[in-house]
């Protein structure tokens, strides 16, 4: 059975998005700001995420404080009212009633789930973007969460989770140090990298079961029908060697690199 390729590729992370040679249309995205310290590149991918822009919970508390940081020069109050979001959804614990006046005086929708403690403030917003996008434009949405890594363990575990809950949709986590995403088992997966933003190091990871053949081309230590399982191999601490990396396993897999600092 020949498997679809599924492409990858961290463009979201230049100024400009270049054209694709995919014959497929170009992805779509959306971002999600969490409570945690935000990647010094937020405001970049706040401008291509042209489709829909959400804070988790107290994730809003960090665009209002945060986001006048990454632009020392410039008046705060123009900076917060330029970088508005459209929803706010979560529980609601976490927000401040200062910010979340503000945001709902500037139009920003709000979404009070504190009914829901089953499923975190990222599964929440990211079921808004989804029943917000159509069946046919689905495949080509891309979700970027800015403060998804760092921080509490439990929580990242959580948003780990959230991928794995939501594996049809692409989703990314990102920090300043790394980016996380999926490679469903459903695919083969072509990676392209971005080496001036991204690399060299990498990680292909199981989490959820083992993986019993997982084959690699392009990494330094490429693996061959290999076998990875916690309590046995991990292909933690790899290294990228070309520009076009490609992973066929039998299990979901994380894909993680690390990022560059500028």
């Amino acid at each position: 059975m020949v498997m679809e390729t599924m492409s990858h590729s961290s463009t979201f992370l230049l100024p400009t998005i270049p054209p694709s040679v995919d014959p497929r249309p170009p992805l779509s995205y959306a971002l999600i700001v969490l409570n945690q310290r935000l990647p010094k590149f937020a405001p970049l991918l706040w401008e291509h995420a042209a489709k829909l822009r959400l804070c988790a919970d107290g994730g809003a508390n960090r665009l209002y404080d945060d986001f006048p940081l990454f632009f020392p020069h410039q008046c705060p109050s123009e900076v917060r009212n330029r970088y508005k979001p459209d929803v706010i959804k979560g529980d609601m614990d976490s927000v401040r009633g200062d910010v979340l006046d503000f945001y709902k005086n500037m139009g920003t929708k709000i979404l009070n789930k504190s009914e829901d403690q089953d499923t975190t403030d990222l599964h929440k917003c990211v079921t808004y973007i989804k029943d917000s996008t159509l069946d046919q434009e689905k495949s080509n949405l891309c979700i970027l969460v800015a403060g998804a890594l760092g921080g509490r363990f439990d929580h990242e575990m959580g948003n780990i989770n959230v991928l794995y809950r939501f594996s049809t949709i692409r989703i990314v986590l990102l920090s300043d140090d790394c980016l996380i995403h999926l490679l469903p088992r459903t695919h083969q997966h072509e990676i392209h990298i971005q080496s001036s933003v991204e690399g060299p190091h990498c990680g292909l990871i199981p989490i959820g079961m083992p993986s019993g053949m997982t084959t690699t081309s392009g990494l330094e230590w490429d693996l061959n029908d290999t076998e990875m399982r916690f309590g046995g191999l991990v292909s933690t601490s790899n290294l990228v060697k070309q520009d076009k990396i490609t992973v066929q396993s039998d299990s979901d897999l994380l894909w993680t690199i690390s990022l560059k600092k500028k």
